[in-house]
């Protein structure tokens, strides 16, 4: 393993500890906590106030990763390729950003209308595809792992990428409704990323996916439940643009749906429940997304990011061996 792998995880990790040491308290005094809508879960309510904009302290331990190891070398394609997908996820979480701002300094509670979410989204999305194409070497070939082949889309492969990167993003979101849950999956796959690493010529890829799951250790020190702080839009969106990324990064296009599986399930859970009442009147779980749904369940949040993430790894096992194959 290259010594810069281990170097990377470490200074995340004890920066993500630092900051979070450092700033939620600060938080807490100035206020900057959670506002529970009337529309959420009632048993939640005593999460109110908890501190929120968690995701910038496991952001800015990457930003000075990058800094200090990809920007130290000459950089190859493949460095772009992974900035791209860095300055992708950083693009994300300024959505996300923004919309936490505006939710707690503007007093809206929804925070950007739906509409100005995915306006900014697809944007985004369709300037990563273009950078990638124009800059990073990939054109719009889908890789088929099994059997070790390539299809040429063509201008489809624009179109249906754009959607999916949105979709997947979104997902991210979604899961993030409680205490460790979405960053507990986002360790999982930032490990199944950094294992995939070691197939490829270059260890840059490593070093960012190591430093990922050094911040995430450390965030979750603090958010476990019961969380201390939470992510807010800027680190489930920068999550599900990071790790999204990285899935095109890999030519895992086709995997993306197995390797997130728990998202894909939280957001279809979301349409579904959201469909089914606008045609009938009624609901098809208790409540939406479906880790909601458990919890009026009578599963425990421990339960739930356990079983959760048992998924995930099953999952990113299964991708890690159709990959090889």
């Amino acid at each position: 393993m290259d010594y810069r792998m281990l170097a990377a995880f470490g200074l995340s990790f004890v920066i993500s500890v630092i900051l979070y040491k450092i700033f939620i308290p600060i938080l807490r005094k100035v206020k900057l906590g959670q506002k529970i809508l009337e529309i959420g879960p009632a048993w939640h309510k005593c999460k109110e106030g908890t501190p929120v904009l968690g995701g910038l302290f496991f952001i800015a331990p990457m930003i000075v990763v990058v800094v200090i190891f990809l920007f130290s070398e000459n950089l190859g394609e493949n460095d772009y390729g992974l900035l791209a997908v860095f300055g992708m996820a950083l693009a994300f979480g300024l959505i996300g950003f923004i919309d936490d701002y505006v939710k707690l300094f503007k007093k809206r509670n929804k925070g950007l209308s739906a509409t100005q979410k995915l306006v900014l989204q697809f944007l985004v999305a369709a300037v990563y595809l273009w950078i990638n194409s124009s800059y990073c070497g990939k054109d719009s070939s889908l890789y088929l792992p099994i059997g070790d082949r390539s299809i040429d889309l063509g201008v489809f492969y624009y179109f249906a990428a754009i959607i999916v990167i949105v979709y997947m993003v979104n997902c991210s979101n979604l899961t993030d409704g409680i205490d460790g849950l979405l960053g507990t999956i986002s360790v999982i796959i930032g490990i199944f990323f950094f294992l995939i690493s070691f197939m490829m010529p270059e260890n840059n890829s490593g070093i960012l996916t190591a430093s990922l799951v050094g911040a995430l250790i450390g965030f979750l020190i603090f958010n476990l439940h019961p969380a201390k702080i939470i992510m807010g839009d800027t680190g489930a969106l920068y999550l599900g643009g990071f790790l999204v990324g990285m899935a095109f990064y890999f030519n895992m296009e086709v995997l993306i749906f197995i390797i997130m599986f728990v998202w894909l399930i939280e957001g279809v859970s979301d349409i579904l429940q959201v469909g089914y009442y606008k045609l009938t009147k009624k609901r098809i779980f208790k409540m939406a997304p479906i880790h909601h749904h458990f919890e009026m369940c009578g599963w425990s949040e421990f339960k739930i990011v356990t079983v959760f993430s048992v998924i995930t790894a099953f999952m990113c096992g299964a991708a890690y061996f159709i990959y090889i194959m």
